[in-house]
């Protein structure tokens, strides 16, 4: 190799890593971070509904209540549609839809119930590709709710 080729070869190489590090920094910045709180939400509670992070939504657990009595309602099939219209309101007031889910987590306090919640749950998408789930048997939930449900869901790209 002449000393002309060994020349250009390191410049380039410094070049590609030049620009490899800047990339690199600019993903190392800090995303801003915004807070989705529902209507009707307690300011009291110490928590957001839900956590947007960049193009990632970060959606506290909820589960399906009665805004009438503050209870999770005796119709099962009424506490899943409340519990998952809850989580199609939150991730459209974080600019989403349930499509964008990419992680979803289930908390059940009767795994009996596991073939009703999903004849609800897949209702509620458009797009065959399901998000990863984990449906986990606990022993009780907050207002006497059958199922607790928090997720994440990933901004998806405009397509042209």
């Amino acid at each position: 190799m002449n000393r002309r080729m060994f020349v250009t070869l390191c410049s380039l190489v410094l070049v590609v890593s030049v620009v490899a590090l800047g990339s690199s920094s600019q993903s190392l910045a800090p995303t801003q971070r915004t807070a989705v709180h529902l209507p009707g939400s307690n300011p009291q509670l110490p928590f957001s509904d839900a956590i947007l992070s960049g193009s990632t939504l970060y959606l506290a657990g909820r589960i399906g209540i009665d805004p009438k009595t503050g209870q999770a309602p005796t119709d099962v099939d009424q506490e899943i549609r409340m519990l998952l219209d809850g989580v199609k309101a939150t991730l459209s007031a974080g600019g989403m839809t349930m499509d964008d889910l990419v992680y979803v987590q289930v908390s059940c306090t009767d795994l009996s119930l596991f073939d009703k919640f999903n004849a609800a749950y897949k209702t509620y998408f458009t797009t065959k590709d399901l998000p990863a789930r984990q449906f986990v048997g606990v022993a009780s939930l907050l207002r006497g709710g059958h199922f607790e449900l928090q997720s994440i869901a990933v901004r998806q790209p405009l397509s042209h």
